[in-house]
């Protein structure tokens, strides 16, 4: 039986309170750590794709990891003044307000490179190139943001968000060892579920597709994307049931 939504997130938590950061960062590995907060939405994906095509689950934890490496470096970043100026993450303060500006930057860098090293830690190259490409993609949607010169959000979302969902799905899937002949179907799925986060986030967050359709045609849009995202799984010639469940919770999530 695949193991629920709730035991992955258990397993990536265990995974990143014992991981060892390389010994040169130093004092960095505070607000390193300071900043892997989150309910862990992409690593758990990337343990449920691999798990869906019959990897050991353990032998995933080292992708999903960095995963959520590259997520938590984007949310440094981001929250600095140059950027969204954002002294607030999850509650408590942002990495540059507990820490400072530069040690934010560091820190950003640090998780970065760590989840390179872990990508890197497999016998190929291919989920390193997988989280490489959605890394380039998210600071280039970031860049378009700043400029204000995107033609539409669905091209800046699926940038600034959808690479990385992407990633989170592809990483379990080159690292459980499945073909890239057997991807396209997977690729398919994880753009639906891209697009389904960054419009749910903006129906709670009342900006971007609110903003632009109203209210009442994101909700309309989420669903859709939702119900594309399970059709989706459903041509996929493998055991989705906790990947179906993860779909289910985006849709009705209110936080």
């Amino acid at each position: 039986m695949p193991r629920a939504p709730e035991e992955l997130r258990a397993l990536v938590e265990e995974y990143l309170d014992e991981l060892v950061l390389t010994p040169e960062l130093g004092t960095l590995a505070e607000p390193m750590r300071h900043a892997l907060g989150g309910k862990r939405v992409r690593p758990v994906l990337c343990l449920a794709s691999g798990e869906a095509v019959g990897a050991d689950v353990e032998s995933i934890l080292p992708a999903a990891a960095a995963v959520e490496l590259v997520h938590s470096f984007s949310l440094v970043h981001d929250d600095l003044p140059a950027l969204d100026d954002d002294a607030e993450r999850r509650g408590r303060p942002s990495v540059w307000a507990a820490f400072g500006e530069a040690t934010a930057i560091l820190a950003g860098d640090a998780l970065l490179a760590e989840a390179i090293r872990l990508a890197l830690s497999y016998p190929g190259t291919e989920v390193a190139r997988e989280l490489v490409g959605a890394t380039l993609g998210m600071i280039g949607g970031q860049q378009l943001d700043l400029e204000g010169t995107h033609d539409d959000l669905a091209t800046l979302h699926g940038l600034k968000t959808g690479a990385l969902f992407s990633a989170s799905v592809m990483c379990g899937l080159w690292a459980a060892g499945l073909p890239a002949s057997a991807h396209q179907p997977w690729r398919a799925f994880a753009a639906e579920l891209g697009l389904l986060f960054q419009i749910v986030d903006d129906i709670l967050d009342g900006d971007g597709y609110v903003l632009e359709v109203g209210p009442d045609q994101a909700r309309r849009l989420a669903d859709d994307a939702g119900e594309r995202a399970q059709e989706r799984l459903v041509a996929i010639p493998a055991e989705t049931s906790t990947l179906a469940e993860i779909v289910t919770g985006l849709v009705a999530r209110t936080s």
